[in-house]
């Protein structure tokens, strides 16, 4: 577990909402009125967190100068792990390896769901990209429901470099991509697996794509022309799910 310093109204009330207990301390502007400051300030007393009273100018400071709304907290939320802590992982598994990629994927909700969905198939983590990409936060912990403490984030400077690294590994690589010639229920998903979504919108790099062994997509019926990201990271990971449980039954 690491501590993180949360700014901002909903950024807090997100904190409350999703683990309270992991709020350590706060501090808020001591000059500012304002209702919803005022509900937060009520709900961190409630759990017995008396904010610090300060001046603006040290929570621009402890804000490094964005928009703090009045407040800052300190929240244990759960630590990223390393791409050494990834390959150390991945040297010790003892189950055929099961991993989901995000290419640069923003929207912390997406990390959120995608964490839940990862939990429930039994995945061994996700892979996130450090730049433009979400990280772990209250709102992404709220969003996965317990799922952030129980599967493994790891962040990776350089996903070429990683790719490559798991390909070594006799780890395959499957790219999601609308406009791959086969479908993901049109192949044989038990062997070693890293999954790989693009970001929202542009989807996956092109350097990223070319380190993929092999792409599908999700067949569609209707007139929208893609999915959202977790929606469709949760699809790819239940057609592999579906097809480790059909084959442990054998």
């Amino acid at each position: 577990m690491s501590t993180t310093q949360l700014f901002g109204i909903h950024a807090v009330q997100a904190a409350l909402d999703y683990s309270a207990q992991k709020i350590q301390k706060a501090w808020i502007d001591g000059q500012r009125q304002d209702a919803r400051l005022s509900q937060v300030i009520n709900d961190l007393i409630a759990i017995g967190i008396k904010p610090e009273k300060v001046d603006r100018k040290k929570l621009d400071k402890m804000a490094d100068g964005k928009n703090h709304q009045g407040i800052v907290a300190a929240v244990e939320l759960p630590a990223m792990r390393s791409e050494d802590q990834l390959k150390h992982d991945v040297e010790n598994l003892e189950t055929t390896a099961f991993y989901l990629i995000l290419d640069q994927v923003q929207d912390p909700h997406n990390l959120g769901a995608c964490l839940r969905t990862a939990d429930a198939v039994g995945a061994h983590g996700i892979i996130v990209t450090k730049d433009n990409a979400a990280g772990i936060t209250p709102t992404v912990c709220k969003v996965a429901s317990g799922a952030a403490e129980t599967v493994p984030v790891y962040q990776v400077t350089n996903l070429a470099r990683v790719l490559r690294w798991l390909k070594e590994q006799n780890i395959w690589i499957m790219g999601a991509a609308g406009e791959a010639e086969q479908t993901v229920f049109d192949m044989k998903l038990d062997m070693p697996l890293a999954i790989v979504m693009g970001a929202e919108g542009s989807g996956m790099r092109h350097l990223t794509r070319q380190h993929c062994d092999f792409l599908v997509k999700i067949p569609m019926a209707g007139q929208v022309e893609s999915l959202n990201v977790s929606v469709a990271a949760g699809v790819l990971m239940y057609e592999t799910f579906r097809q480790k449980l059909q084959l442990a039954a054998k």
